[in-house]
């Protein structure tokens, strides 16, 4: 098999590309770098591909995808502060970018197509755990582009025929995470302040609740996702669990201080799993004890990573609570 994985040099695509690689794929990786680090694939440069382009431009990257059997497409801008800030450029990347890349795919005549979604698209949830027949709900820009991606692609399967699946990921946590950029996910600002000896910032109360999945899990699911004959469906991908984040300190260790609650965040995220479960024989595999474990034993990774203070947070945030503060 010859597969691309566009993002495949950042955290969820280089962990799609290990388990490829051990499938026996022909891997190209297409990624421009703005998030994605060469080192997350310097242990396999020898077996793949890598093409430095701008998927938001249409140019010679196009050409790759010739004779490809399957194409991965995570590569995208995320975080909700910038997205807020730069929606231009997160129009351009999640939706342009995605458009393009669906656009090679059909005149390719590619096998299958998985995009990356993101849970973020149902916004505050009603029902817990929520299924793929949720509301559409996005809070923030990052989230609207994300779901304007899924659209064309379900579009284009409906309309073209193109063989495509979506699979929403919901908060997906593990080595390789990004260490550099804005303010965001909350593993990487825990384990930089754990190993600068600094207290862990809790939004809130940490009573709220997460639901927390393995990269390698997420992989593998994406995999399932482009085994199968389903085209033109939807999958959430999730552990099945819901953890908080104050027993998620617990089990990092470490000193914690609170910081103000903020307005477009959910207090949970509770993926309904049954029909990627049912649909694809799919289940996630590490518990968030051992993928804690995993992770604590690769902090060294997040030495070098930024670390937030809740002055820097406040400051960083100060958009978030400015234009999502009224709704």
């Amino acid at each position: 098999m010859k597969t691309i994985v566009t993002g495949g040099a950042g955290f969820i695509g280089s962990h799609l590309v290990d388990q490829l690689l051990e499938c026996g794929h022909e891997v190209i990786v297409l990624d421009n770098f703005s998030t994605g680090r060469r080192a997350n694939l310097d242990h396999v440069k020898d077996k793949i591909q890598l093409i430095e382009c701008d998927l938001s431009i249409n140019s010679d990257w196009v050409r790759y995808f010739k004779d490809v059997d399957w194409v991965f497409h995570l590569a995208a801008l995320a975080d909700i502060v910038p997205s807020i800030q730069k929606p231009e450029a997160y129009f351009n990347a999640n939706v342009n970018g995605t458009f393009n890349v669906i656009q090679a795919c059909k005149h390719a005549n590619i096998k299958r197509v998985v995009y990356a979604a993101s849970s973020s698209c149902y916004g505050i949830p009603d029902n817990f755990p929520t299924a793929e027949t949720s509301a559409i709900k996005p809070q923030y820009p990052y989230a609207l582009t994300k779901r304007i991606g899924e659209e064309l692609v379900m579009h284009w399967a409906q309309v073209y025929q193109l063989p495509a699946v979506s699979c929403r990921f919901f908060n997906v946590y593990g080595t390789r995470s990004r260490t550099s950029g804005t303010y965001g996910a909350v593993f990487g600002v825990f384990l930089a302040q754990k190993l600068a000896n600094k207290p862990m910032t809790i939004v809130g109360d940490g009573n709220q609740t997460r639901d927390f999945t393995y990269v390698t899990d997420v992989a593998n699911a994406l995999l399932s996702a482009a085994k199968s004959n389903k085209t033109e469906q939807i999958y959430n991908i999730g552990s099945g669990n819901t953890v908080s984040i104050n027993k998620l300190v617990e089990l990092l260790g470490g000193e914690k201080t609170h910081i103000p609650k903020r307005p477009g965040e959910p207090d949970c995220t509770y993926a309904d799993i049954s029909k990627i479960k049912s649909e694809l024989n799919w289940t996630p595999k590490i518990s968030i004890e051992d993928g804690v474990k995993l992770v604590l034993e690769n902090i060294e990774y997040w030495r070098n990573a930024p670390v937030w203070t809740p002055d820097t947070i406040a400051n960083e945030t100060e958009d978030w609570f400015k234009y999502l503060g009224k709704n």
